[in-house]
């Protein structure tokens, strides 16, 4: 059997794709049980139309055609030229601790500095870790955060699950170099399902960044991946993440924390290109004086819905989230926002803020806010705040009286508006998403 001539989701995949990692028993019922989840199961009757997702004909595993490897001259050119064009190289040489590289269903590259190793810090491909890690990847895996019943697209994703990143950091070790995954979908119809899990121990501290695409194609495409935080006692994980999927990509991601006592937990995500996007990082604060913090940016274009947000669970006293979110809106394009703030009778003295701000560029653009509070504590700070706007004709007209043309005037408005995420990031990224955002702008997308 070939996974990779296969459409559609069966036992007999999932029973292939566990053969072919050699994984342990363990794995492989867990993938079938998320299996028999998604067989009785259906797909979300709220949010985007995801009717013209045709999952019955999509290829879900591919099976890895190129070696894993630590030297990038050792990959095929074809590869190379893809991942050159995104600048990962030049990354890893300047500003990274670690990079990882996945093309379709498989890790291709992967490569860490010395001196972490010798720290005792892990940076592995998922499937590597699997093996080399298998007591510790169990103890983590799918269980306590993002457990495989916990929706449709995530008991999909613990069938077929392929690649992505593993990271341990160990009691102490503080990573000054982030360390970088870079997720590829070159396959038409096809779907892309890498799985990140990362575990700081008490007192750590790291930087990850994650960039994703896919090139267009006419037939629709999946990404659902999955990531999965554990911040312990007195730890800091700073997740960022950049989206830039095709147009024809439905991008379907669970990303969730927990967050325990004195632990903090900073999302950063920019989120462009993919057609439909459900997306929603979630922190769970179960320690006292947990802390979470949520930026994110989505542009929505042409024929574009970007249906995002965030949730914050506070369940212990004393703990502090913020949600802030921007959405640019061009060309009919519709940014919906869902926030959740929800603070259990256990959340003594928590503080939680909500802060949305919309952009629209055009009458035929829109944009829609969904905030919940969920509140079962007296002693608590809650706030929120949604705004939706347009470029006011009085800036424009300000703008163009000091010599600026209507669209450099439009553009100068829309980099003020994103600036917080620009500020977020490490340099070399913030380049990156200016560039994202003009080509969104010039619709070149």
């Amino acid at each position: 059997m070939h996974g990779e001539l296969q459409k559609g989701l069966t036992r007999g995949l999932v029973e292939h794709i566990a053969k072919s990692k050699k994984e342990p028993a363990w794995m492989r019922e867990k993938r079938l049980a998320a299996f028999d989840l998604y067989e009785k199961s259906s797909p979300p009757a709220w949010g985007p139309d995801l009717s013209t997702l045709d999952l019955k004909n999509l290829v879900y595993y591919i099976d890895p055609e190129v070696a894993e490897t630590t030297a990038w001259d050792e990959l095929p050119q074809d590869i190379t030229d893809t991942f050159e064009k995104l600048g990962i190289p030049k990354a890893e040489q300047e500003y990274l601790g670690g990079v990882g590289a996945q093309y379709d269903s498989g890790m291709v590259y992967h490569k860490l500095k010395k001196e972490l190793a010798k720290d005792g810090v892990i940076f592995e491909n998922m499937d590597v870790a699997v093996q080399k890690y298998p007591e510790l990847v169990q103890k983590y895996f799918m269980d306590r955060c993002v457990p495989i019943d916990d929706h449709y697209f995530v008991s999909i994703h613990a069938a077929a699950w392929s690649g992505g990143t593993f990271i341990y950091i160990p009691k102490g070790v503080k990573v000054e170099e982030p360390l970088q995954a870079y997720f590829r979908m070159n396959r038409m119809a096809s779907g892309q399902f890498e799985h990140t899990l990362i575990i700081a121990d008490e007192g750590a501290e790291l930087t990850y960044i994650e960039g994703c695409s896919a090139p267009r194609y006419n037939a629709s495409s999946l990404h659902a991946g999955c990531v999965e935080l554990f911040v312990h006692k007195g730890a800091k994980i700073r997740y960022i993440s950049v989206e830039n999927w095709s147009h024809n990509t439905y991008n379907l991601n669970t990303k969730r924390a927990i967050v325990e006592a004195g632990g903090e937990v900073n999302w950063i995500g920019g989120n462009m290109g993919s057609g439909v996007t459900m997306l929603y990082p979630s922190s769970v604060l179960v320690g006292e004086g947990a802390k979470s913090d949520n930026l994110g940016v989505v542009f929505a274009g042409k024929g574009q819905v970007q249906d995002t947000g965030a949730k914050s669970i506070h369940l212990a006293p004393n703990t502090t989230s913020t949600i802030r979110s921007k959405s640019i809106s061009k060309d009919g394009g519709v940014a919906n926002y869902r926030g959740l703030i929800r603070v259990g009778r256990t959340a003594k003295g928590a503080s939680a803020s909500l802060v949305c701000d919309s952009l629209l560029l055009d009458a035929g653009s829109e944009a829609n806010t969904f905030p919940q509070v969920m509140n079962k504590q007296d002693d608590v700070t809650i706030s929120h705040e949604a705004t939706i706007g347009k470029i006011g004709e009085e800036e424009l007209f300000y703008l163009q009286s000091r010599g600026l043309s209507r669209d450099d005037a439009v553009r100068m408005i829309v980099n003020g508006f994103v600036e917080p995420i620009v500020k977020a990031l490490p340099l070399e990224y913030a380049v990156e998403f200016n560039k994202l955002i003009e080509l969104e702008m010039d619709g070149s997308y």
